[in-house]
């Protein structure tokens, strides 16, 4: 390991990519923070703050804003901050300015919608060759911005690589576990989205703790069913990418996708509860439960939650669904 300053690439400066940007410059690196708009771009440089995603959160001095991917190609390794339904046109972009050797570590959760594909084989495909990583884990970008305690999970095939770039972002108060099961980290993170859903829903229509408890162990099970039948590991489930980010998103207002559940819970419908805003687990949901399907796995909270969101079922009748299930050993 160097202990020399290096270049972290940053690409998407919404909330979450500009609360790694601090992190990273905080743990000791310079940080290239790419957006697509100049206009944003220069704002952000003036004002050295993203008030429109992290009010009130000061930009390190050792962020360079820019609209120019070409800033990047110097970056000893490149995190993926956009969307999860943008990765594949993302990617492609970068595979024009980075060098083949230059990590692209995906910091989305989801699964591609139109061709139901993992996010990692999405960048393999666009960048044969190249290594990918996947950082995921129970975050909220205002808490790792303010410098709260926060611990998360990065994951890439290479064992010395994951190693080296969970130290080159690991600070005072962001610690990096690594890890090389690059599928479990990453179907953690997209399936626990949607299973946020659900909770938030049980919140929104009043259902009780006990109800939420329920939920979110048994929508453990089915993850850790869907993950094993795609060739994760179990012991990765139980960290901090798995366990760890689906407890956190399943019990608190922060996570848009509990809140976008919430919602529909409290009656609103599928645009109303979206509020115009990106939700992951929305976009997730059908390519998670065809996936399950495909391999014979049982995702009865999932499927329940696609029922609710494509109309086909009232959320009562999701309820009723879930409750009158036939009687078995739980497993």
């Amino acid at each position: 390991m160097t202990t020399h300053a290096q270049t972290i690439g940053i690409a998407g400066a919404g909330a979450w990519g500009t609360a790694l940007a601090n992190a990273a410059a905080i743990a000791g690196n310079d940080v290239v923070l790419w957006m697509r708009s100049p206009e944003h771009a220069a704002a952000l440089a003036a004002a050295r703050a993203n008030e429109r995603f992290l009010p009130g959160v000061k930009l390190h001095d050792r962020i360079r804003p820019t609209a120019d991917l070409a800033d990047l190609a110097s970056a000893r390794a490149v995190l993926l901050v956009t969307p999860a339904q943008t990765t594949r046109e993302m990617s492609a972009a970068l595979a024009s300015v980075l060098p083949p050797a230059t990590p692209l570590v995906l910091c989305a959760k989801g699964i591609e919608r139109e061709s139901r594909a993992f996010l990692c084989d999405v960048v393999e495909a666009v960048r044969p060759g190249a290594p990918v990583g996947v950082l995921s884990g129970p975050s909220f970008a205002d808490d790792v911005a303010r410098g709260l305690p926060t611990a998360v999970t990065l994951a890439c095939r290479n064992a010395a690589l994951a190693e080296e770039l969970a130290t080159a972002l690991s600070g005072p108060t962001l610690r990096v576990y690594h890890r090389t099961d690059l599928r479990g980290v990453e179907i953690g993170g997209a399936a626990k989205n949607v299973l946020a859903i659900a909770c938030g829903a049980v919140a929104g229509k009043g259902l009780g703790e006990s109800a939420k408890a329920a939920l979110i162990a048994r929508g453990f099970a089915e993850l850790l069913r869907f993950a094993r039948a795609y060739g994760a590991k179990a012991e990765t489930l139980m960290g901090l990418s798995g366990l760890g980010d689906l407890v956190l998103t399943c019990s608190s207002a922060h996570s848009r996708n509990f809140a976008f559940g919430q919602r529909l819970g409290q009656g609103m419908s599928v645009e109303e509860a979206a509020g115009g805003k990106l939700v992951e687990g929305a976009a997730t949901a059908s390519a998670l439960v065809a996936l399950a399907r495909a391999k014979n796995v049982d995702m009865p909270i999932a499927e329940a939650v696609e029922q609710v969101l494509s109309g086909a079922w009232s959320l009562d009748q999701a309820v009723d669904a879930l409750m009158n299930r036939p009687i078995k050993s739980e497993h």
